[in-house]
């Protein structure tokens, strides 16, 4: 299985892929995770990435590629794997399946979770999270049990800024303007599969198994 998962900002991507990398046996593929680890590695591409982002720039898409390759070519990831925030525009999608053809591994299937964007406002602008200790609250689907009081170390419980609804409708409009396209580039490939991802994590992770079944 070599999948893409795409979604948008609190669709349930991390959740639903760490499910299926369990399940399969394969690496889920963070380009933000295998980014940082080329640059802790100070290998020859996590160097040059260290050097455009300690400039204030966007690491090039030619890097990440490189680093996706690299990624694909240790052991874990020959049964197949999950990629995970990449692609996120069209053109990263050609640079991808040009790689991809010249590893002849090709891309078993896309996924897209499909959520409406009120009910990602609810979800992500509900979040909160303690100063202290960090631990994790949702106002609504898992409250401490003292409002804005940790249950853990009893620190103080703030909404962080990327979950403040300014700029969270912000980041899905970024979504909707370069990643969404992409829905489109892999259903001209036959290879997009929608995904309702709406209800408790095991009916949507039902529901991804059944659009990746044949995968």
């Amino acid at each position: 299985m070599r999948i893409i998962l795409l979604g948008p900002p609190g669709a349930g991507k991390g959740t639903q892929a760490k499910r299926l990398m369990d399940a399969e046996g394969i690496p889920q593929i963070s380009t933000g995770d295998i980014l940082r680890k080329a640059v802790a590695d100070q290998t020859p591409l996590g160097r040059e990435a260290k050097s455009v982002m300690d400039s204030g720039g966007l690491v090039p898409d030619q890097v990440v590629i490189g680093l996706i390759r690299e990624r694909l070519g240790q052991s874990d990831a020959v049964k197949g794997f999950i990629l995970d925030g990449f692609p996120r525009t069209v053109p990263q999608a050609e640079a991808l399946d040009g790689l991809l053809v010249d590893l002849k591994r090709p891309l078993s299937a896309v996924a897209a979770i499909d959520v409406e964007p009120s009910e990602l406002v609810r979800r992500l602008s509900g979040r909160r999270v303690c100063q202290a200790c960090q631990a994790a609250y949702h106002v609504e689907f898992n409250p401490p049990k003292r409002e804005g009081v940790c249950d853990r170390c009893g620190g103080a419980l703030i909404q962080r800024d990327d979950d403040k609804e300014a700029t969270i409708r912000r980041r899905l409009e970024v979504y909707r303007e370069q990643t969404e396209p992409l829905i489109a580039y892999y259903k001209g490939k036959g290879l997009a599969r929608l995904v309702n991802g709406i209800g408790n994590v095991d009916e949507i992770s039902g529901r991804l198994r059944e659009a990746l079944a044949g995968a």
